[in-house]
């Protein structure tokens, strides 16, 4: 049954004694969506729509760990990630693995520098780095494979060709290792300086994944 609506008070006026229904306060504890996990969720769905109906099979990326190194004249630095998310569909021998990772979660044990390179890398308006690649269904049985990389970071798009993995089997899981040679002038980023030195170009990353399959 529809609640009746109260009538409305009069313009300028207040009816003496008049009950007036306020909007509920939200409930202490209630969970608030968070958007990056939002965007991450509407990757996957985008990705898994539209093969829907052809999929053979999935694969879904259990842990992970990547890491990206800055080199400077006067020190070294590293980040580290183990909040991605992938998945991979494969179809007529063929496999199209989508990975994300929000910028904010790479992590170099110093806030002030996280906070820096949110900001040269247009964090806060690109929150997202996903990498996309397809792979042959029988890469899973090699050693070692060579893949052709399509990385989304800052705002702009990178392609690495053939970059080496190394493949691990144990079990149902696959661990593939391997670096992408990333540098800052393929996503437009201006190389950071710490007393007006800047770092290198060069900000391999490198890639630790082991997948199941689903």
């Amino acid at each position: 049954m529809q609640p009746t609506a109260c009538p409305e008070p009069a313009e300028g006026a207040q009816a003496v004694g008049q009950r007036v229904e306020r909007p509920a306060s939200p409930e202490r504890g209630e969970r608030r969506h968070n958007p990056m996990n939002k965007k991450i969720l509407l990757l996957f769905l985008l990705l898994a729509l539209s093969n829907l109906f052809a999929a053979d099979h999935q694969w879904v990326l259990k842990q992970s760990t990547l890491t990206y190194h800055v080199s400077h004249p006067l020190h070294q630095s590293e980040g580290v990630s183990h909040a991605a998310r992938g998945k991979g569909i494969c179809h007529e021998g063929q496999c199209d693995f989508l990975i994300a990772v929000p910028v904010k979660t790479f992590d170099s044990g110093d806030s002030n520098r996280d906070l820096h390179m949110i900001q040269v890398t247009r964090g806060a308006e690109y929150p997202m780095v996903t990498v996309r690649t397809r792979l042959p269904e029988s890469a899973s049985a090699s050693a070692a494979v060579k893949a052709d990389i399509e990385i989304q970071f800052a705002g702009q798009t990178a392609h690495y060709q053939q970059v080496s993995f190394e493949l691990v089997t144990q079990g149902s899981e696959t661990r593939i290792t391997g670096t992408i040679p990333a540098t800052l002038t393929d996503f437009k980023i201006d190389p950071p300086s710490l007393l007006t030195m800047p770092v290198k170009n060069e900000i391999p990353v490198r890639v630790e994944m082991t997948w199941s399959p689903q």
